[in-house]
């Protein structure tokens, strides 16, 4: 499970926390611009470097011992001769990723140096049932102008077939590793034959240079507006008009106790609650805890963690009596619902506490730690490495890796459903609760928003 995320009772606090961790001037390299440049001697000594320390800490820290059955110096001494080739940092980059990523690990992966260009794709992708569709066009963006839809399935993105087994790593490769200036897409839409599109990215420039020695400066005020406005984006969301029934739309795991414990005291007040988690990657296990001690009348044990090292199981201590949530409960999961969504979603079937609904979850749910470096002297560059230190196993013995949560009730949306933006899921669970909710209804309680 995912362990990164910092949590704080206000959006700048989170602001704050995530400022402190910068280094005082960050050099970043620009969208697609670092593929284009020739490879300095520098910069490839610091690419070994970055590689042997994330080997070390690989070797020192992963819970595997045998590594998933990996040479692990074999696999980091062909990825060192890959980078006495490479032309460029991407490559570089690419290279120290790939040698992660032969260890078939939700959760173990390279943090490249931060990039002063955000790419704006102004399209969604996302896995339902075995297919792959966009779910989401953002209006304005170069994808709405080449007539990209919300419902095309995607056959092709630059020639690679997107399926649940891969979409994880083509989203970082798009989004972490190597963001691109375009794509070429090939989508289908319903009753139609295939076409192929070349879609531009937006390009949102930022400083190469950041200067955060004095307090006035602008670059640190800009850098907070950005992490304020990407605490909106990610907010909770709530709809309590609804017949006695509580919708939490949660996005991810970053409550405190006390967040927690505000969010559930509404949910105590109605008869029921829908627990949206579609999209939820997971967060943090003390608000996986919280929540499950929210919901449950008794100490539940989570997963037992299973690593090189004895470890303490994950145990969660009811609140009791009137502190816990007695209503009925509905659990909504998709193919986007990772790590501590699935352990609650699973959790729920097992002490048959609720009902579970939607697609299958991800079925990326390890215990991982981040490891962040930083190396040069005037021009200092920070890079990390996420390493998964524990498996999580449930109380059937079994561990959600690569599996994921099969749901009680398979219900997927159609691409008509997304075409229109209706939600059947959340309509589905509001019949269970005996409500009456259209599917065009639902799909407007929770709009999509994207990030300016």
């Amino acid at each position: 499970m995912n362990s990164r995320k910092f949590i704080y009772s206000s959006r700048h606090a989170r602001a704050v926390v995530a400022f402190v961790l910068l280094v005082v001037v960050c050099i970043s390299v620009g969208v697609r611009r670092a593929g284009a440049q020739t490879l300095s001697g520098v910069e490839r000594d610091r690419g070994r470097a970055m590689l042997g320390i994330i080997r070390d800490e690989v070797k020192k820290n992963y819970y595997d011992a045998t590594y998933r059955g990996m040479d692990v110096d074999a696999r980091f001494k062909a990825a060192e001769e890959k980078i006495g080739q490479a032309t460029s940092l991407g490559q570089v980059f690419g290279i120290i990723a790939q040698a992660l990523a032969e260890l078939n690990d939700s959760h173990t992966f390279f943090l490249p140096p931060p990039r002063a260009a955000r790419a704006d794709y102004g399209w969604e992708m996302q896995t339902i049932g075995d297919k792959t569709f966009i779910v989401a066009v953002k209006p304005g963006s170069d994808a709405e102008a080449k007539g990209v839809k919300e419902g095309d399935e995607l056959l092709l993105l630059d020639g690679f077939k997107p399926s649940r087994a891969n979409i994880w790593k083509m989203n970082y490769r798009y989004h972490t590793l190597a963001p691109t200036a375009g794509v070429r897409m090939v989508l289908q839409s319903p009753d139609q034959g295939p076409r192929s599109l070349d879609v531009k990215t937006k390009i949102v420039e930022g400083k190469r240079r950041l200067d955060f020695r004095e307090i006035e400066s602008e670059d640190i005020w800009n850098y907070l507006r950005e992490a304020d406005a990407d605490a909106h984006h990610n907010r909770h969301r709530y709809y309590e008009d609804m017949e006695g029934v509580f919708v939490w739309k949660m996005p991810r795991f970053d409550l405190s106790a006390d967040e927690i414990d505000s969010m559930m005291s509404r949910a105590k007040k109605r008869k029921a609650m829908i627990l949206d988690l579609r999209g939820n990657g997971g967060g943090l296990v003390t608000t996986l805890q919280r929540l499950v001690a929210n919901v449950f009348d008794h100490d539940v044990k989570i997963a037992d963690l299973k690593g090189r090292k004895e470890m303490k199981p994950h145990i969660a201590k009811t609140r009791g009596g009137d502190n816990v949530f007695k209503g009925k409960l509905v659990v909504l999961i998709d193919s986007k619902s990772g790590s501590a969504s699935e352990l609650f979603a699973r959790l729920v079937q097992l002490e048959k506490r609720g009902t579970v609904i939607g697609d299958r979850s991800a079925g990326a749910v390890m215990r991982a730690q981040p490891y962040t470096y930083e190396m040069g002297a005037a021009t200092v560059i920070s890079y990390g490495v996420l390493i998964t230190d524990a498996d999580l196993i449930m109380t059937d013995g079994k561990s959600l890796e690569h599996t994921g949560v099969t749901p009680d009730e398979l219900l997927l949306p159609t691409a008509q459903d997304l075409a229109a933006r209706r939600d059947p899921v959340l309509a589905r669970a509001a019949a269970i609760l005996g409500l009456n909710l259209t599917p065009d209804k639902a799909g407007t309680l929770f709009p999509l928003e994207w990030r300016k």
